[in-house]
């Protein structure tokens, strides 16, 4: 227990305005680096000698909701980015030439969404695009010629939600989903026929798919639940299909694979435990990194790294380095000299406060499943009898993970214990844990949120009479579900983008969403089959029983959870004459991306929560 201190609110802009720097990244050709930053206020991408950070400048001039991503082209003269609208999701991918600053978008289509398939190193003037402009529920494969920017289709989809594609930016192959909510990976054969390679099981779909190609195209890389509780690691050989097993755990997923950037042989796992665990695959690569902690642990740096390895002469990373209680900080390292260079923190403004630390802490729900969580503290003040707030990730099927966290940061700040739970249905910790949470929205994944709180309560580190739940997408469903379904529990709720109906959720969205619907019926329900559970399921059912107050916000160009999700819900409690507020706000999509918006929004949860939890 800490002795109770005064300590500084940290303003609202600092933690939820602009990042001073995000998204570091070094050319292929190792002679520059890329970071966004804003310009006029507005996120964008700076482009500058790759040893002197302090001479980049902007080199697009986007003025919207900001560029979130961006990269390096392989031909040494590219960069490209992707932009919607207002929060539509309708992706547009844009070049810059980098030597003459010329600049155009090559997908210029009204309603079509542009995602990058596939850019590398040795074919550094081509890049595979999908497009979903013939069919606006499928996304066919197009060539682009980076210097003309010519665009040409070269495979039509024939139903694949995921294509394939190996490192001569080969169509292999692609995944497609069954109408069970089970997927089948079709791969080209030695005839070049494609054909059904693996059958994967409904409970094995998130974790199972293909990582990766080698180089030479003999081997490719596997990651599968199936057999197995955990996600695993295997090389398979192309000619028979032979499997080796390369990296597994019991009970931890492996979450990432770190690939040789020339040969594209795995080099090292990485498992989502409390704190990420890396495995190593390659000594020359653990050395490596080895030699890169060790820098870190002089700086006194203790945080989970990010690496990015486009550099072609393997001789300088980018590295990003995530603390809980420090700012996200970036650096280049030189492998050659050891050299560890600090670039820049995402948001210098921190350095002034004192920051709290994420915590780790599992319990035994009522079911007698373990679940494992976090929960951030506020700093210099005794834990007990705290107020909290139960910050639901989204997804579902997603998770917490030990990083700075910005929302964590404020809450903990303003004298409220964040609490954050990798409920049943949660991603990282096997299929057994994940599946749990099949049909269970409102309910067993719902009980795991209680269960923290009185796990916690127990203790007597919160009060349980002074709990808000709050969520963004799921979250905010999470939020509905606890002000309609045990309005006892909390005192209020704040729902961001969050369902209220769940059966015209599941009706609702794009038309490139419905490759999905498959999954989201047997893991969400049946609109055909189960109309009633996912009615008995929805917040917006037992509107009637909201006694708390609610904060409902909302994006209106939203295509995840459209505009109707909230407004349903704000109808019903503004007919019942219950306590709400409701935010619209008319140039945001699913979660908000301009910093005045942001400002608004974590203005009125901030008041909101000291009105009902004081």
């Amino acid at each position: 227990m800490t002795t109770t201190q005064a300590v500084p609110l940290i303003p609202r802009d600092v933690l939820f305005g602009n990042p001073a720097y995000a998204a570091l990244g070094i050319s292929p050709d190792g002679t520059r680096l890329r970071y966004l930053a804003p310009d006029e206020g507005v996120m964008n991408v700076w482009v500058g000698p790759v040893d002197a950070p302090a001479e980049a400048r902007p080199v697009t001039r986007d003025r919207g909701r900001g560029i979130r991503a961006c990269g390096f082209c392989h031909d040494d003269r590219t960069l490209f980015y992707l932009r919607d609208k207002d929060g539509d999701e309708s992706w547009r991918l844009y070049l810059v030439d980098l030597d003459s600053g010329l600049e155009r978008c090559v997908t210029p289509f009204e309603g079509v969404q542009a995602r990058v398939l596939a850019h590398n190193r040795w074919h550094p003037d081509t890049m595979l695009v999908g497009l979903n402009r013939d069919r606006r529920d499928l996304h066919d494969v197009y060539r682009l010629d980076l210097p003309t920017g010519e665009l040409t289709k070269i495979a039509e989809n024939p139903g694949y939600l995921t294509w394939e594609i190996d490192t001569d930016l080969r169509v292999r192959g692609g995944t497609a989903m069954n109408p069970d909510g089970s997927k089948t990976i079709h791969l080209a054969g030695p005839d070049g026929e494609t054909a059904p390679w693996l059958e994967v099981p409904r409970e094995d779909v998130m974790g199972t798919h293909i990582a990766g190609h080698s180089r030479d195209g003999a081997t490719f890389y596997l990651l599968s639940s199936v057999g197995a509780n955990a996600t695993r690691l295997f090389a398979v050989d192309a000619a028979t299909g032979t499997r080796t097993l390369l990296a597994a755990d019991p009970v931890y997923d492996v979450k990432q694979v770190e690939l040789d950037p020339e040969t594209r042989v795995p080099q090292a796992v990485v498992l989502g435990k409390d704190r990420e665990e890396r495995v190593f695959l390659d000594e020359g690569h653990a050395k490596a990194v080895e030699q890169l902690r060790a820098e870190l642990a002089l700086l006194g740096v203790d945080g989970e790294i990010s690496l990015d390895r486009s550099d072609r002469s393997g001789r300088r990373w980018a590295v990003t380095v995530m603390a809980s209680d420090l700012p996200v900080s970036f650096y280049t390292f030189d492998r050659l000299d050891g050299g560890l260079r600090f670039v820049f923190d995402h948001q210098p403004g921190l350095g002034g406060y004192r920051l709290a630390r994420m915590e780790p802490f599992a319990f035994t729900a009522r079911d007698g499943v373990e679940v494992h969580g976090y929960v951030t503290w506020p700093a210099g003040v005794a834990r007990r009898d705290l107020p909290a707030v139960v910050n639901v990730h989204g997804g579902p099927w997603a998770r917490n993970s030990w990083c700075f966290d910005e929302e964590a940061q404020w809450l903990a700040n303003r004298g409220y214990a964040c609490v954050q739970v990798n409920f049943r249905g949660s991603a990282g910790y096997g299929k057994e844990f994940l599946n749990l949470g099949a049909k269970q929205w409102g309910r067993a994944m719902q009980s795991d949120l209680l269960d923290a709180v009185g796990h916690l309560a127990a203790g007597g580190a919160i009060d349980p009479a002074r709990v808000a739940i709050m969520g963004c997408s799921y979250g905010g469903y999470a939020a509905l579900a606890g002000a309609a379904f045990t309005p006892r529990a909390f005192r209020c709720a704040v729902d961001l983008c969050g369902p209220s109906n769940l059966l015209t959720l599941l009706d609702g969205g794009p038309a490139y969403r419905r490759p999905l619907m498959s999954f989201m019926y047997a893991n969400v329900g049946d609109p055909e089959t189960e109309r009633d559970l996912l009615w008995e399921r929805s917040p917006l059912s037992r509107v009637d029983d909201i006694a708390i107050p609610v904060l409902v916000a909302q994006g209106a160009n939203d295509v995840r959870v459209p505009r109707e999700e909230a407004e349903q819900i704000v109808a019903a409690l503004r007919a019942k004459g219950l306590p709400h507020e409701y935010l619209l706000f008319e140039d945001e999509g699913h979660g908000l991306g301009r910093p005045e918006n942001r400002e608004r929004y974590y203005a009125a949860v901030e008041r909101f929560l000291a009105e009902h939890l004081a």
